[in-house]
């Protein structure tokens, strides 16, 4: 197991800037997950810690080493990608132990590492079956099997359950998280999709044009969001934006609605957040003219329009609402996030 140091990270594709300056660190043991949107400089990231990409400044340290100048077999990460590459010609067996035979391991050290991490996979029934005998999860376990099996300091997953239908998504987001707990080794897990960040990071690091908007545990991601764009993007459904300002006490939607605050907030607020679970149905609260209902079996989607602004609330309920009808809402004040002009959240 090691740490990796991401000390001021810059890379350049010709007059592209993809990086700028990138610093970020991960404990020994540590499962961390790049997030961000497409685009955002994580993929590449990823690769430039595994070696398959050259930075163009600053260093990256796994472990006490700089390892800018090391070629990626002598980092001792090993990666796991979106599409498998699984050899086709080979058997589960052999593709797990590919690594292991050209690095000339000795065949009963082979055996017995190939058996373990099938044994931890689940997959010891596959070991003598061809990829294309496989299921796209049961590929996925062999692509996790065949990084197990190198012991390597540090574990690379590029978007690795992107081909996976939801269901086999949420399966396969339990088990390599259960694989994290039982082997205790680094994990850099790189994904678009922020529930995989939220349910399976010990830290997440969000990421957009190529710097990082902000590093936190998912929960303090989620309750303290450092800008309008975190707050966006982590959660689903996404927090709650309404324009407007702080007048006498209250906060003004488009002149009219009014929102109550936390004590002492702050006269520069200019967008008013809040996450659609902390609005409640209450005949207290303010006027909200309803869009659309989505039911979805635990919960109901309430899609309604505030001040000219479409929000989302969440209520248990099983509710027989109408379009063209006003509901209440009301929001939990302590679970309101202010930002002034630039975006940036105001702290209480």
């Amino acid at each position: 197991m090691a740490s990796v140091s991401i000390n001021y990270v810059q890379k350049h594709y010709g007059t592209y800037h993809a990086l700028k300056g990138v610093s970020t660190q991960m404990a020994d043991g540590e499962f961390v997950v790049l997030v961000g949107p497409s685009g955002c400089g994580k993929s590449t990231l990823l690769r430039m810690i595994a070696g398959l990409e050259g930075i163009s400044e600053g260093s990256i340290e796994i472990g006490s080493r700089v390892v800018n100048d090391l070629r990626p077999r002598d980092r001792d990460v090993a990666l796991v990608f979106q599409n498998y590459a699984l050899y086709p010609h080979m058997t589960v067996e052999q593709n797990m132990s590919y690594a292991l035979r050209l690095m000339k391991t000795p065949k009963k050290v082979i055996e017995e590492k190939v058996a373990n991490a099938a044994r931890i996979l689940n997959i010891t029934d596959l070991l003598k079956r061809y990829p294309r005998q496989l299921s796209g999860g049961q590929r996925q376990r062999v692509a996790m099997g065949r990084a197990i099996v190198r012991d390597p300091q540090v574990f690379l997953f590029d978007e690795p359950l992107s081909n996976l239908d939801t269901q086999l998504r949420v399966q396969m987001r339990t088990e390599i998280k259960q694989l994290h707990q039982r082997l205790k080794t680094t994990i850099v897990y790189v994904t678009h999709d922020q529930i995989e960040a939220m349910t399976m990071a010990d830290r997440i690091v969000v990421m957009r044009d190529g710097v990082i908007e902000q590093v936190g545990s998912p929960l303090d991601l989620y309750d303290r969001p450092r800008n309008v764009f975190v707050a966006g993007f982590i959660g689903s459904p996404s927090m709650n934006f309404i324009p407007g300002k702080v007048q006498d006490g209250r906060f003004v939607a488009n002149g009219a609605t009014h929102l109550p605050l936390p004590a002492g907030a702050d006269g520069d607020a200019a967008t008013y957040g809040i996450r659609p679970e902390h609005l409640k149905l209450d005949d207290a609260g303010f006027p909200a003219e309803v869009v659309v209902i989505e039911p979805m079996g635990s919960s109901t989607q309430i899609i309604a329009k505030v001040a000219d602004t479409l929000i989302t609330a969440i209520s248990s309920e099983r509710l027989a609402l109408q379009p063209g009808s006003t509901v209440r809402l009301k929001p939990y004040v302590p679970a309101v996030n202010l930002f002034d002009r630039s975006g940036l959240r105001i702290s209480e």
